[in-house]
């Protein structure tokens, strides 16, 4: 027999306190912590509970008693549906405020450090339309509305857009989005409204038919334009006259491609990229630093705050020109290129073959003769073999994926004893579990948030380790 379901659990009457990990809100009932979504401290709620364990629940408002007296109103029409500005309800210093608690909670409390010195949190430049790159889908069952179902209209239920969060088959059709600067939203309408009026057939995620997958729109901070759109079979007339109109009516893009993408996922980096018109990257610029980017390059998608990130890792760096430094998780080179003109040696490894062979070419355009890429596996790539081929590395920055290093990494990095290690993440979680290894040997002198994403929960964060001598 199986387990019975437990009933459906009510709290009445809830006052939400704080705001924890991942953007969701804190309560505490009956002695355990109640996780909440779509709540703000100083709610006053009624909550049902969606899962229950021992240490802790989850659950979701089903009626609001009394609002947060710091709720501010969302500015995007698709705030209570898309899942891309989650925080557009809670004003940008308490945002940048709780991300700062955020970071230090989990060194605390996962890492068990408590650094030197905590930076205040850099906000960005730019809290709307700072994105340099999106992604949207082609559906052919858009999102509706309750009002849309109840109404008597014949409503068109293709659409272009963003998921809605948990809901892989549901997409909600976007007419303004306020992540990407002009013209994109002119862009993705322009494209939407041809298809519908040349009855061109969506992407049905459900039965893996339709004509138009996806839409990614690249913009950089040097006005290049890249738009590649993605069909999940090849249909030539219809393909040639829907590339002819982008053209047409955006001769102001760089660079226009497309793909053919046939598989069940997404993924488009195992995919060709077919390019129809312009060249096939664009330029990105920072200080006097050039960076190619192609349609499946890596490139921080605030590239303000990108240049912010970076300069904080150079000045934790601390290079006088004779220092050999490892950038481990390199991506495109950006880190290490940024560095190279004040270092001895510059050695960047990914796992990615595409993007080393981005790093070494962004090298070779900025004339630079002193890095040296490696594509490979990091708890592979860096052993001591490594180190004695290479050079034992004065300094080491890492700039790891979400999932943090894995422990054989973190392992290597303190059997070479890098005088200084620059460890930037956009995990705190993660950042504080592997530096909680690294304790062991290094302390944490100073720490410096840094906030790519605005009316998000995300936040990158630049921590100063210094070698325990």
């Amino acid at each position: 027999m199986g387990r019975k379901r437990k009933k459906n659990r009510f709290f009445e009457n809830v006052r939400v306190e704080d705001i924890g990990s991942e953007g969701k809100s804190i309560a505490r009932i009956e002695g355990q912590v109640l996780f909440i979504t779509k709540a703000l401290p100083g709610d006053i709620i009624d909550v049902k509970v969606t899962k229950s364990k021992k240490s802790y629940m989850e659950g979701i408002p089903i009626r609001f008693h009394e609002y947060s007296n710091m709720r501010i109103e969302p500015f995007c029409n698709h705030f209570e549906l898309c899942g891309g500005c989650k925080w557009q309800d809670l004003p940008y210093d308490k945002q940048i405020a709780y991300k700062r608690k955020q970071i230090v909670d989990n060194l605390e409390r996962i890492g068990k450090v408590s650094p030197e010195k905590v930076r205040e949190i850099i906000p960005s430049k730019y809290t709307r339309f700072y994105r340099n790159k999106m992604e949207y889908t082609f559906s052919s069952f858009r999102w509706l509305t309750k009002q849309e179902i109840e109404s008597s209209v014949d409503l068109e239920t293709r659409g272009l857009g963003l998921h809605i969060p948990g809901r892989w088959d549901k997409v909600v059709d976007i007419q303004k989005c306020y992540l990407q600067k002009d013209p994109s939203n002119d862009i993705r309408n322009a494209i939407r409204n041809y298809a519908l009026g040349k009855d061109l057939s969506f992407f049905n995620l459900k039965t893996q038919e339709g004509f138009l997958r996806n839409l990614l729109i690249r913009t950089s901070s040097t006005n290049e334009l890249m738009v590649i759109v993605i069909f999940y079979y090849d249909d030539e007339e219809k393909r040639n006259d829907l590339l002819s109109f982008i053209e047409g009516k955006f001769p102001e893009i760089t660079s226009l491609m497309y793909m053919i993408n046939p598989k069940a996922n997404d993924s488009i980096y195992d995919l060709e990229p077919i390019l129809f018109s312009g060249r096939e990257y664009i330029y990105e610029k920072m200080e006097d630093l050039w960076f190619k980017i192609g349609p499946k390059s890596f490139y921080q998608t605030n590239s303000e705050q990108a240049y912010e990130l970076y300069k904080i890792v150079r000045q934790y760096a601390n290079l006088n020109g004779t220092e050999t430094v490892y950038d481990l998780y390199t991506g495109t080179g950006t880190i290490a290129n940024f560095l190279a003109k004040t270092a001895s040696k510059v050695v960047g490894i990914e796992s990615v073959p595409e993007a080393i062979e981005d790093a070494k070419e962004n090298a070779s355009i900025n004339h630079l003769d002193n890095t040296l890429f490696f594509a490979g596996d990091m708890k592979d790539i860096l052993n001591q073999s490594f180190f004695n081929t290479h050079g034992k590395p004065d300094v080491i920055i890492t700039d790891p994926p979400r999932a943090g290093m894995h422990q054989k990494v973190v392992e290597n990095i303190m059997e070479s004893e890098p005088s200084r290690i620059v460890y930037v993440s956009c995990n705190p979680a993660t950042q504080a579990r592997d530096i909680e290894i690294l304790k062991q040997k290094y302390t944490v002198k100073e720490i410096q948030p840094v906030d790519m994403f605005p009316h998000t929960y995300h936040v990158e964060n630049v921590a100063y380790l210094v070698f325990n001598q």
